[in-house]
């Protein structure tokens, strides 16, 4: 999958393409509908798929200090993506110059005139252009003055988790703020992940014979609410078992809120400085500060018997 960044990275002899626009945070099964539907509309077309989103998200620029927290990082993002199809992506980086080019400039300067756009998916609440003036009825008349088609793909949730609501990022980062990882799951489609460097921390989880992985969390990244949980701990393309725990440690009283993982029956690992990733799979308990060090270790191990559990479970119904 081709990755490019800015109109100039576009190359010069690129010809007519499917496309489609948006932050595409998380690239959750509403994204998939619509990235899959351009997809199957470009096979059909006989033309590549391009996935126009944007760096740093739209809200930062038009009111800074508002950045949401993000449910994946652009590069992980682009490899969900390849996954389903998509031939290349365009990360457009978002300016206050930029926020000011009209929803026509947009067509011309970005769908028309450099992508080539033989037709353009999106859902049906989709905005663009300065003030978010642009919607899908203004882009299917300009596809007919830029010889574009437009399509538009219905988003909806059932189950649980929505209550019927659409698909939406804000619905998922919500649900991992109240450390409802298993409801964010059902949107996204996968185990919510938070990405980072192993750095040292404490220690104390080695001293008590939880040696975790202290994980540097990348900027803005949505982050459960403070607790214990099931998942997975990703290093080097292997998926080991653990036990997360996410909060300040107020048995030591700690102040810095830390993302740690302990790899479940795992020995030796030395993973300091390695780039890892976390999936959260299933919430266990909250924090909470224990009477006495014994009760800690014995709930500490309780958690990894759990934590054991439900992974094991996950992974069976996974086959």
């Amino acid at each position: 999958m081709q990755r490019w960044r800015g109109l100039e990275d576009i190359p010069r002899d690129w010809g007519r393409s499917v496309v489609t626009i948006g932050s595409y945070d998380g690239v959750h099964r509403g994204h998939q509908l619509i990235i899959r539907h351009a997809v199957d509309r470009a096979r059909q077309l006989g033309v590549p798929v391009v996935v126009v989103t944007f760096d740093p998200h739209p809200s930062e620029v038009v009111r800074p200090g508002s950045h949401p927290p993000l449910l994946a990082p652009h590069h992980r993002r682009a490899e969900l993506m390849a996954d389903l199809g998509v031939d290349a992506v365009l990360i457009l980086p978002f300016t206050t110059e930029f926020s000011k080019l009209s929803p026509a400039d947009f067509v011309v300067k970005v769908l028309a005139d450099r992508l080539h756009a033989r037709a353009v998916v999106e859902g049906p609440n989709f905005r663009f252009g300065h003030r978010a003036a642009g919607n899908v009825e203004f882009l299917t008349e300009q596809g007919k003055e830029h010889d574009f088609e437009v399509e538009v793909v219905d988003l909806h949730l059932t189950g649980a988790a929505g209550g019927g609501q659409p698909f939406s990022s804000t619905l998922t980062r919500r649900l991992v703020a109240e450390g409802d990882v298993a409801g964010a799951a059902e949107i996204l489609g996968r185990p919510h992940r938070v990405e980072g460097v192993v750095v040292r921390g404490a220690q104390r989880g080695r001293e008590l014979g939880f040696p975790t992985a202290n994980v540097e969390t990348l900027p803005h990244t949505a982050i459960p609410a403070d607790g214990v949980y099931a998942g997975w701990l990703h290093v080097d393309g292997e998926a080991m078992p653990a036990a997360i725990s996410v909060g300040t440690n107020p048995q030591f009283d700690g102040t810095e809120r830390t993302v740690e993982a302990y790899a479940i029956d795992r020995v030796g690992l030395d993973l300091y400085g390695l780039h890892v990733a976390v999936d959260f799979l299933a919430y266990v308990r909250g924090q909470a500060r224990f009477d006495t060090l014994d009760a800690l270790l014995e709930q500490m191990a309780e958690d990894v018997k759990r934590c054991r559990e439900l992974v094991a479970e996950a992974d069976a119904g996974a086959r």
